[in-house]
């Protein structure tokens, strides 16, 4: 039997809060017994930037300047030189999650231009004529309750529901090629808890053309920035169908979205970069012509 390293965080979840402390153990399994160097854990987090292959060569320096921002890096040491016995042993550990000096935790986020990552490593230094053995374990990151840093944009009564109505007349366009039709509805907030539902409701109360389907579209926008430049690129987590077919007229339609965890996170605004949201309303005509209308959400842990 080979020798085997693993880490095994004491909640099942691996979801942890800026100043508890991770728990868990070390476990090594060895067929024989094992002379090492030292046991080392390693607690790292980290926001990693990248532009979309567009923007790069436009902006040199820009790109250049895009670099790892470095949340939390502390390094323990669990065990000097010594030998472990035969079997699995298990080591435990407890290591506190505090950020770098001036630095803040964020949730954790994966994204397509920006990813915030958590990860606690374990090092098994041994002698040079045998490898080295090292274990890596990723653990998420949430805010406390109502605690954002990097505060989102100021919105007055953010609990406030959110009429609205479209028409070919409210279209930027002019409604070109769309037929003649209303569309009216209200959202029940545009400030959400990203562990509640997005919910409202619609209603078609009038349409020349048969409609073919009523989405919804949640987008990201991440910006990437530093002195030289931003770069904002917008792309989409999740689309819902909440019509089908030939809609009839008057009919309440509710919307009700659930937030993907790893593709969401409350509203982020730093000064090298922003995770912000959007939501679109699309609806597709028979004849595959399709209008949107555009709401920001701003995120936030309650």
């Amino acid at each position: 039997m080979s020798t085997s390293l693993d880490i095994r965080l004491k909640r099942a979840d691996k979801v942890y809060r800026e100043e508890e402390n991770i728990t868990g153990v070390i476990a090594i399994t060895t067929a024989s017994d094992l002379k090492h160097d030292g046991i080392t854990l390693t607690v790292e987090g980290c926001v990693n930037l990248q532009l979309s292959s567009k923007n790069v060569g436009i902006i040199d320096a820009f790109y250049n300047s895009v670099k790892p921002i470095q949340l939390i890096g502390v390094t323990c040491e669990v065990s000097g030189s010594s030998r472990l016995p035969a079997g699995t042993t298990e080591i435990p550990f407890e290591v506190p999650l505090k950020p770098r000096a001036n630095r803040v935790l964020y949730e954790t986020y994966h994204g397509v231009y920006i990813n915030i990552s958590y990860a606690i490593r374990c090092d098994v230094k041994r002698s040079f004529l045998s490898k080295d053995l090292q274990k890596s374990q990723q653990f998420l990151v949430q805010y406390w309750p109502g605690r954002n840093p990097g505060p989102p944009p100021h919105i007055k009564d953010t609990n406030r529901s959110v009429p609205f109505k479209l028409s070919p007349t409210t279209l930027a366009a002019g409604g070109a090629g769309a037929p003649d039709f209303l569309l009216r509805g209200q959202l029940d907030g545009i400030c959400c808890s990203v562990n509640r539902p997005f919910t409202g409701h619609v209603i078609l109360e009038k349409c020349a053309a048969p409609v073919r389907s009523i989405e919804l579209q949640l987008v990201r926008v991440e910006t990437c920035g530093c002195a030289e430049g931003y770069a904002r690129e917008a792309t989409e987590i999740q689309n819902i169908q909440i019509g089908d077919g030939d809609i009839p007229t008057n009919v309440d339609i509710p919307i009700y979205m659930v937030f993907p965890r790893l593709f969401t996170c409350p509203t982020l605004i730093t000064t090298n970069f922003k995770i912000e949201f959007e939501v679109n309303l699309v609806i597709v005509f028979h004849d595959d012509h399709l209008v949107t209308n555009n709401f920001p959400l701003i995120l936030v842990r309650e």
